[in-house]
């Protein structure tokens, strides 16, 4: 069986104008168009005003809504990104198709984040003329990135986890607001978006540190000293105050937990409180209140004990 050699041909060789011959040709194919996103597409219509601008095509899908469809035969630019987003929202649209010749990676990377973070299907195609021997050109259009179901969870994810950053940030303002009036060990320090802030105890690798999770939080004093003996510097800390586990645990008041974990660099004395969290923020008030009294007595019974640790 004799296989012909697909013969890719310039675009301008095909459609010599943009406007008056390819878009011209995509309303007249838009099956063509439809096939390549998997969208049942019809109605085109061209040249379509939003504004100050108009629309390179809009087109239907199956049950009657409006999809944008803006197209270059040039490589992808912000202008037509732009375009592209101002359309879609010019006609209530909520499905946006580029055709372009070239797909830049900083326009695919952007297509990418539209789908992961909004409710639109935003669609990226490359289209070719090619022909085989001596047929009549042909368009091929390539799909380069367009909606999909994990797109739409990693979008989830992302938002999801601003969320989280600026709920903690507010929940540690809020706390640090109220430590502020009690306590000078934590007025130096500013609020984040991690799940922990801490402040130095006064010697290399040694800090205090308040912890919250969703539901929980944790007063503690973590060694984390760095080098190349750094596990074994930490757990000779440690050991030196849990040497005196019976004297801090009365001094302070209750039971301590002392964390060590072979393998770990982290050595940790703390408390932890399951009463509330981040996400419990109708408790914050009590939360902060018993985090800020635990941190000022871990803080009064290890401060002496930490100045004269044998580092």
């Amino acid at each position: 069986m004799e296989v012909g050699r697909l013969e890719r041909l310039p675009l301008r060789e095909v459609w010599k104008h943009e406007a008056l011959d390819f878009t011209v040709w995509l309303q007249s194919n838009i099956e063509v168009l439809g096939d390549a996103i998997d969208i049942d597409l019809s109605s085109a219509e061209r040249e379509q005003s939003a504004g100050d601008f108009k629309l390179d095509v809009l087109a239907e899908d199956a049950e009657g809504n409006p999809v944008v469809i803006e197209n270059q035969l040039a490589p992808s630019d912000h202008d037509h990104l732009g375009k592209l987003i101002t359309y879609l929202t010019a006609f209530d649209a909520k499905v946006a198709v580029w055709v372009v010749s070239d797909p830049r990676p900083e326009h695919v990377k952007a297509i990418t984040w539209l789908n992961e973070s909004s409710s639109a299907s935003f669609y990226l195609l490359k289209v070719e003329a090619v022909r085989i021997a001596e047929s009549p050109p042909a368009s091929l259009l390539t799909l380069i990135v367009g909606p999909s179901e994990e797109g739409r969870d990693v979008g989830r994810k992302k938002k999801e986890m601003a969320e989280r950053h600026v709920e903690r940030e507010r929940f540690w303002t809020s706390l640090l607001d109220r430590s502020r009036a009690t306590t000078k060990l934590f007025v130096n320090i500013s609020p984040g978006t991690s799940n922990w802030i801490s402040t130095g105890a006064g010697k290399t690798g040694i800090s205090y540190m308040y912890c919250a999770n969703q539901h929980e939080t944790f007063v503690q004093l973590a060694i984390e000293r760095t080098g190349d003996a750094e596990e074994e510097e930490n757990q000779a800390v440690f050991d030196q105050l849990y040497a005196q586990q019976r004297d801090i645990e009365e001094q302070f008041g209750e039971e301590l937990i002392w964390d060590q974990v072979e393998g770990r660099r982290i050595r940790r004395v703390m408390v932890r409180f399951d009463d509330g969290g981040w996400r419990d923020e109708e408790r914050w008030t009590s939360i902060h209140d018993k985090m800020i009294d635990a941190m000022i007595r871990l803080e009064m019974v290890l401060r002496p004990r930490i100045d004269k640790l044998e580092l």
